[in-house]
């Protein structure tokens, strides 16, 4: 006689920040995302043909709502939503974000949110009687952008002990640094050099996490210098849209470029990864490069939001 499958014991509802991961979920995650790139293959499953995923973004967005409607779809699915909630939702007349969210859960079984403000995917969590999945809150966090840029450290290097990661560009404002910065605390010998000019350095609550976890770090100036021992060289964009100021993203804008001549000073076993948009922080020339993974990467996104969506349900 079989023994009965057991269940998993990592348990998942809201997707909030990367520190609510641990090594074990992050293990599971993956391992469900590469069985969700073989439904991809097949055509897709119909396995949620009676479920709706509200899509809430009040920032704009390309690469994750539409990753997540696409994720939604091919696991059969139904997407509701809007790409600008901040104009065409009730927000503008004077609805608070937890009375939408209070409305918006008795539409849908999973709601995906992206917000301007630091906290907001906590305050929706609160209030709402379906999960919630974080696709970016203010400078804050973006957890499941995290999740894919670590499936795609696994897919292309193969390990995620072990790394030397370089971490590039506007490192206060991006969400997304500080997100991978929390899930690599879960690994082993890890050490991270944050290059950023100096009016958007790594936050301190970023690098007291990792002190607290015992990771190594170090802010290097020199890009270059980072780039010659780097097994992952982690591109950021300069978030214009981010500073107060034109002349404080001038200081910053156009400082550190990924260009044919680092490629020279790159490990040959590298990876180069973007969030993506870029603009101008990593050349064209760059993109026929082995070792140019961002197009992957961005792929690698599906796989990781079906697996989080089959996971919240």
């Amino acid at each position: 006689m079989q023994p009965a499958k057991e269940e998993s014991d990592v348990q998942l509802y809201h997707v909030l920040g990367a520190k609510q991961f641990t090594r074990s979920a992050l293990d599971e995650i993956f391992e469900i995302s590469g069985s969700m790139e073989r439904i991809v293959e097949k055509g897709g499953s119909d396995r949620y043909k009676n479920k709706v995923m509200t899509t809430l973004f009040f920032e704009p967005s390309t690469r994750t709502r539409l990753s997540f409607e696409s994720a939604m779809s091919r696991l059969g699915g139904k997407v509701i939503g809007t790409e600008n909630a901040a104009q065409f939702s009730s927000t503008i007349k004077g609805e608070t974000l937890e009375d939408t969210i209070r409305v918006v859960s008795g539409y849908s079984d999973i709601i995906v949110m992206r917000h301007t403000e630091i906290g907001a995917a906590e305050r929706a969590a609160a209030v709402a009687t379906v999960p919630i999945l974080n696709a970016g809150d203010g400078a804050g966090e973006h957890p499941t952008q995290a999740l894919l840029d670590l499936y795609t450290i696994k897919k292309e290097i193969g390990r995620l002990d072990n790394l030397h990661v370089v971490m590039v560009g506007d490192l206060a404002n991006g969400r997304t640094v500080h997100s991978l910065s929390y899930l690599l605390a879960n690994y082993q010998n890890i050490h991270i050099s944050f290059t950023a000019p100096e009016n958007v350095q790594i936050p301190p609550y970023v690098k007291k996490y990792l002190d607290d976890k015992g990771i190594t770090y170090e802010e290097e100036y020199d890009l270059t210098r980072a780039a010659s021992t780097a097994d992952v060289i982690y591109q950021t964009r300069i978030q214009k849209e981010r500073f107060t100021s034109l002349d404080e993203y001038e200081k910053a804008s156009g400082k550190y470029i990924i260009d044919a001549e680092l490629l020279g000073v790159m490990r040959k076993k590298s990876i180069i990864l973007h969030p993506l948009p870029r603009a101008g922080e990593i050349s064209v020339q760059v993109d026929e490069d082995p070792r140019a993974a961002y197009f992957r990467q961005a792929q690698n996104g599906l796989y990781v939001r079906m697996a989080l969506i089959e996971k919240c349900f």
